[in-house]
């Protein structure tokens, strides 16, 4: 029940967020190793996006990938959110005076993450060539043409065989290590000062504040990591052009030297508007259907 609780809260959550993790995709391929002033601009910002994506692809161009993202959102949320859930009602994220400690959190959470990274890579690999691909005048970064979730997955195999669904596995291994460590980290401390203090009268006022805080410090230290695990999914297989990036180290040095810091930093302001509503819905949903399997329980 662990997971499927993390799974629906992490599906719930995606539907709403999905848009936005679009427009985040294409802001992060905009300019793809290129210095910035040499730069097409095809998207000036996150609302520009929104009206140059609904204007050249359509409306629903906004929910491109939602079928594999409602997937991932299960599958990815239901390992990490499963497992971590299990690590704290068994007290391996405490200390021995029941307190939440930093250490023990981060490195489960971490693990959790990891292993959920594993699991979600296949559709999280054709969630982004998905949302990437668009009308010719739009465009930016490589265009794969799948014509749904399961043509994707075909074409994908036939193409690129098996390892093609884990493309960038270690990338996105090391983004949910740290995601997952500031999210669940920061939202089980926060959510347990709020109590200590006082501060937040339920448990769902309790839920939504952490999980404001839990947002910022995700989506700081999650970004470049972000920006890498986009770039590497989106890149396919050498006998499209080449290979960009050869690994996650290299892309971290590559998309600085080409494109500075700024470049690691693509798509921060929708990242964190999907992260914080996303995280905010996902970890409250979690929160309470917890709340309530307890209860129901005892």
């Amino acid at each position: 029940m662990d997971f499927v609780i993390g799974g629906l809260a992490g599906a719930g959550a995606t539907v709403f967020t999905n848009p936005i993790d679009v427009v985040k995709t294409r802001l992060q391929l905009q300019g793809e190793l290129q210095p910035k002033d040499q730069q097409v601009v095809r998207y000036r910002g996150m609302l520009h996006a929104i009206f140059v994506i609904g204007r050249n692809d359509g409306v629903l161009a906004l929910q491109k990938g939602l079928a594999p993202a409602l997937v991932l959102g299960f599958t990815m949320n239901s390992v990490r959110l499963g497992l971590y859930h299990i690590s704290e009602v068994r007290g391996w994220t405490s200390t021995a005076t029941g307190e939440v400690s930093i250490s023990k959190s981060v490195f489960w959470s971490s693990v959790s993450g990891i292993v959920s990274g594993v699991v979600g890579n296949p559709v999280s690999v054709l969630k982004t060539r998905i949302q990437a691909s668009s009308h010719p005048s739009i465009a930016v970064g490589r265009q794969h043409r799948y014509k749904g979730m399961f043509d994707g997955m075909s074409k994908i195999y036939s193409s690129e065989g098996f390892k093609g669904y884990f493309a960038g596995v270690n990338a996105a291994c090391t983004r949910l290590a740290v995601g997952s460590a500031a999210q669940l980290t920061t939202f089980s401390k926060a959510k347990q000062e709020l109590e200590a203090r006082g501060i937040g009268k339920d448990p769902v006022t309790r839920a939504l504040l952490a999980s404001f805080v839990s947002s910022f410090f995700v989506v700081m230290l999650e970004t470049p990591f972000d920006v890498v695990n986009t770039r590497i999914y989106n890149q396919g297989t050498a006998a499209t052009g080449g290979l960009l990036y050869t690994g996650v180290f290299d892309a971290l040095c590559k998309i600085y030297k080409t494109e500075g810091l700024h470049g690691l930093y693509k798509g921060l302001g929708p990242l964190y508007i999907r992260i914080t509503p996303h995280t905010t819905l996902s970890l409250v949903i979690w929160d309470m259907l917890n709340l309530y399997m307890s209860d129901k329980s005892s």
